[in-house]
């Protein structure tokens, strides 16, 4: 494990060019985000559970690879959301530097319960998708610069939350949404995220051992 410094204006700026160049899921980010949003105000005939899966089963699609959704799994993420829905919505327009210590124990409530259910990966990425300037993406390249790696599925909300405190003094250092050019910050650093540790165009970047190149790209979003 490492600790990743924080990136500079220059460093976010390189990396989202990098990022564009080459990485075409920026697309399907800013369709899911648009997605959700539509549900949420109802505009759509999609519940917002309905459009986190089927967002995910694309965005996400290495994990149901391996665990192929049950007839009862959109149920279960409209579940989550619903049991969860008061602190999510609290956290819906918050930025992330406004976070703190009151925030730890429902995050690591929610972030288990959506892990449970999506995996670890798979949970951050529905959870930034619910409050996109609050919680941050990860995979398992990421968390494991961050965090050490991941543990078993239902035991990484306090790696997330130890990767959410790092994001936010990232963020604040960066400027936030004006150091990455008016852009969400959490967006960016996690362009900044993959261009360092994970991949771009398929292609393993820094730092990585051959075991951890081929973990990453046989199980990257598991």
């Amino acid at each position: 494990m490492v600790h990743p410094r924080c990136p500079g204006r220059a460093d976010l700026a390189h990396a989202h060019d990098v990022f564009r160049e080459h990485e075409s899921r920026d697309l399907v980010y800013r369709a899911a985000i648009a997605l959700v949003r539509l549900a949420e105000a109802g505009t759509v005939d999609l519940t917002v559970g309905e459009a986190l899966a089927v967002l995910l089963r694309t965005w996400n699609s290495a994990y149901y690879r391996y665990h192929p959704p049950g007839t009862g799994h959109y149920a279960e993420v409209e579940a989550l959301i619903e049991t969860q829905g008061a602190w999510l919505e609290s956290v819906t327009h918050r930025g992330i530097a406004s976070f703190t210590d009151l925030d730890e124990q429902p995050l690591r409530t929610v972030f288990t319960g959506f892990e449970m259910a999506l995996g670890p990966v798979g949970a951050a990425k529905a959870l930034h998708l619910l409050a996109p300037c609050f919680m941050p993406l990860w995979d398992r390249a990421i968390a494991a610069k961050y965090t050490g790696g991941l543990g078993r599925t239902g035991t990484n909300a306090g790696r997330y939350l130890r990767f959410m405190q790092a994001t936010r003094e990232q963020s604040i250092e960066a400027g936030g949404d004006a150091g990455a050019a008016g852009r969400n910050i959490l967006k960016t650093l996690d362009e900044y995220n993959c261009y360092m540790f994970t991949k771009v165009d398929g292609r393993a970047v820094t730092n990585m051992s051959p075991a951890q190149t081929v973990m990453i790209l046989t199980d990257q979003a598991r």
